[in-house]
């Protein structure tokens, strides 16, 4: 469900408390390990981080007008989804990402990017942080690039 808030904390505000209190605990954990230059910003009806225009000034390829996204977290109509673009976008990344979900003994429900979950004990919070902080906003706006040259080809 996309929401029309245009704040975070607007949001957050009109959750229903279950949601709510879900959707803080990860927020906790991706703020405490989202490396430096990103920003929390609502994008595409969602809490996002992304990569400032200060940063990249040419926004998201597909609309120039928005900062490029690096993680969405969402309550949607069926499940809470927290999107990961780096693990949809590097391969290696996501063979990381994959095992340690499974070593943690947590069931993966995950699409390309999308992570989703019904309850916050179905999350592995210590993989969700070490997922986020494991690409700083440099290498990151380097591996888009790279695979913005590779789709030109």
């Amino acid at each position: 469900m996309q929401s029309k808030a245009s704040t975070v904390d607007q949001y957050l505000a009109a959750l229903p408390p279950d949601r709510r209190d879900a959707i803080n605990a990860v927020r906790k954990v991706i703020l405490k390990n989202l490396p430096d230059g990103f920003e929390e910003v609502m994008q595409y009806g969602m809490i996002s981080y992304v990569v400032p225009f200060k940063l990249f000034p040419a926004g998201y390829h597909c609309d120039p007008s928005q900062p490029l996204c690096f993680a969405g977290l969402a309550s949607q109509k069926n499940h809470i989804a927290i999107y990961l673009m780096t693990v949809y976008g590097h391969k290696e990344t996501e063979e990381w990402f994959v095992k340690a979900y499974k070593t943690s003994g947590k069931k993966l429900d995950m699409g390309k990017s999308c992570v989703r979950f019904k309850k916050l004990e179905d999350l592995p919070l210590d993989v969700i942080g070490q997922a986020i902080a494991r690409v700083p906003v440099d290498k990151y706006i380097q591996a888009y690039l790279q695979s913005r040259e590779k789709a030109k080809k």
